[in-house]
């Protein structure tokens, strides 16, 4: 079973694949069946797919996470959003629930909170 340091880690690695672009590694981060529940779809392309989508409206576009809280398999995450060019200055936040399994991510809730930068 992973520690709460091991997830947090791959939560940390998740969002360092979407700063540096590097989407073909969430295949990594994730289990077979992953199930994002925010885009009701199954597997990791279609995150990838919501990732490219985001970069093609907001190329500067970065999360940072601000806390991460671990209870068992589960993974509670609040990120900023930068780079999405709002104006003054207000930056949309990132809530989002993580189910572990074996290591990776098998299930992803999600909400925005502020601006909107979904779609």
């Amino acid at each position: 079973m992973a520690t709460p340091d091991d997830i947090r880690a791959l939560i940390l690695c998740m969002q360092e694949c979407f700063n540096t672009r590097q989407f073909d590694r969430f295949d990594d981060l994730v289990v077979p069946g992953f199930y994002s529940h925010a885009l009701r779809a199954a597997g990791a392309e279609a995150g990838k797919t919501a990732w490219r989508e985001l970069v093609s409206r907001f190329p500067d576009i970065r999360v940072v996470a601000e806390d991460i809280l671990v209870d068992g398999d589960k993974v509670a995450v609040r990120s900023s959003v930068e780079g999405t060019g709002e104006p003054g200055g207000a930056r949309p936040m990132l809530l989002e629930i993580f189910r572990i399994d074996d290591g990776r991510l098998a299930e992803m809730w999600g909400l925005t909170e502020g601006p909107r930068v979904g779609r």
